[in-house]
């Protein structure tokens, strides 16, 4: 009777639905240069860079593609090896030491004081379909804010588009990486240039 009991337990086994195999992508990267633009000084303010801030699946490992507007979907058996914001993070931390300008940083994760938080909201970090073909789409809100006063000194919104060499899941992430390098640029001399201008006006004010 147990052996009866056995063989049909066997049958409701095979009901249970198996897991599709999903592939792990991170965000590519080109080689950096180490710009090192203007002069670079060991007492200059510190900065924090915050995790950028998004909502719905931005804020998640799905990797989201638009085919049609106004109608998010994500690719089927593939995601991100990391949260979205987590990434862009990641990406932004890379570029400003590469860059060389700004060597007292800092980020959200780490219980270290700073005279200044760059803070950003993700507003887009998405495959959009443009005459049949897959466009990364990155836009990054930043502000620059003093943490003593919580004064807004500076704002801006960073947007990068990178069209796919091909409509498969690996063009697309090269996509996205090169965006992010574009918008990872261009807010590290964004940044570098408000401090500056920042110091200068310091002595003013006093």
């Amino acid at each position: 009777m147990l052996s009866l009991a056995a063989l049909g337990l066997l049958p409701a086994c095979t009901l249970i639905p198996q897991s599709d195999p999903v592939t792990l992508y991170d965000l590519p990267a080109q080689p950096g240069e180490s710009a090192q633009r203007g002069e670079t000084t060991s007492d200059g303010p510190t900065l924090r860079l915050a995790t950028p801030s998004a909502g719905g699946l931005l804020n998640g490992t799905r990797i989201v593609v638009v085919p049609t507007p106004n109608q998010p979907q994500v690719y089927q058996g593939a995601r991100w090896a990391d949260a979205a914001p987590v990434l862009i993070r990641n990406r932004l931390i890379d570029a400003f030491q590469e860059d060389g300008r700004i060597t007292r940083l800092t980020h959200a994760d780490t219980p270290l004081s700073a005279d200044l938080e760059l803070t950003s909201d993700l507003r887009a970090f998405q495959s959009e379909y443009r005459n049949g073909r897959p466009e990364a789409v990155i836009r990054l809100d930043a502000r620059l804010i003093d943490t003593r006063s919580r004064e807004l000194l500076a704002s801006r919104r960073f947007t990068q588009q990178q069209t796919a060499d091909g409509t498969d899941i690996t063009a697309v992430v090269e996509a996205f990486g090169l965006a992010a390098d574009r918008v990872a640029q261009e807010l590290v001399d964004w940044s570098v240039a408000q401090m500056d201008d920042q110091q200068q006006r310091q002595p003013q004010s006093r």
